[in-house]
């Protein structure tokens, strides 16, 4: 093996690339799988626990939200609260055992890191349903939807936007911390690295090409989530709509107005007041 550090990194990636890639492929496709259904269930319990208690509602109502709201809170406490690490282990080694439950390894992972997202995102979706205008709620309130209808059609899309950043630095932390997961024998671009080195000793030159490989899969995500978000926030400027739209074929008592363009509505705006004559 060469002496200098740039040939022995040549050496190690010719020999062990392909390896390494398909691990980064496994780790990039558990994140992602990770995220979105972290998602997803940080959205379900981010309703629930925004879900209004009032006092002319049924006591056992009362008594079934309050069990509900008790045990998503504990679920978001202890999975905020304990390493990953510590749940892999013991989710995959003691839990699944115990109760019976027959998982190949990336099952395993997927379901791991599902959770410990979902745990991260109930509090920032609660966050952001509750940056909301209040009076939003009440208005759909008040043509009666329900608290469901509310938060899909009324409230959701519009915290959606305010959530992209937090959605994407999850994808982002879980690209690196699927190398946790390599202690239930995953088989991930950590993991496999680990294996090379075991085989050639190469510890720097494997390493530094495991964080140029972590860093192009999370520069490159966080770059695509930018764009989302530009596209989402909509264009930086906007013209003035100078048309009635809601002029109609059922409409024919009104007159349509003439159609002014912007240029000519800023002309107009522009002209200095004339005095009137007479006076």
């Amino acid at each position: 093996m060469p002496t200098d550090f740039l040939g022995r990194v040549m050496v190690v990636f010719n020999r062990y690339g392909m390896s390494m890639l398909q691990g980064a492929g496994v780790s990039l496709k558990i994140a992602l799988v990770g995220t979105l259904v972290g998602c997803l269930i940080g959205f379900a319990v981010g309703i629930v626990q925004t879900i209004p208690s009032e006092k002319g509602d049924n006591p056992l109502k009362k008594g079934a939200l309050w069990i509900i709201r008790l045990i998503l809170n504990a679920y978001v406490e202890f999975f905020r609260g304990t390493p990953m690490m510590a749940q892999a282990m013991f989710i995959y080694y003691g839990l699944m055992p115990l109760l019976g439950i027959n998982s190949t390894i990336t099952q395993a992972a997927y379901f791991i890191l599902s959770i410990n997202t979902g745990a991260y995102m109930a509090e920032t979706v609660r966050g952001g349903i509750l940056s909301i205008d209040p009076g939003q709620t009440e208005g759909a309130k008040s043509i009666g939807m329900t608290h469901v209808q509310t938060m899909i059609y009324v409230i959701l899309p519009q915290a959606l936007r305010n959530l992209m950043p937090q959605i994407g630095n999850n994808l982002i932390i879980n690209i690196k911390d699927t190398c946790v997961l390599s202690i239930i024998s995953v088989v991930e671009l950590f993991y496999n690295v680990k294996s090379i080195v075991g085989a050639t000793y190469a510890f720097f030159p494997a390493y530094s090409i495991a964080m140029v490989i972590y860093f192009i899969l999370t520069f490159t995500c966080s770059r695509i989530l930018r764009v989302i978000e530009d596209h989402m926030a909509g264009p930086d400027s906007y013209d003035l709509a100078m048309n009635d739209t809601l002029m109609g074929e059922g409409m024919t008592k009104y007159r349509p107005r003439p159609v002014e363009t912007n240029a000519d509505y800023r002309a107009r705006q522009e002209q200095p007041e004339t005095s009137e004559g007479g006076m």
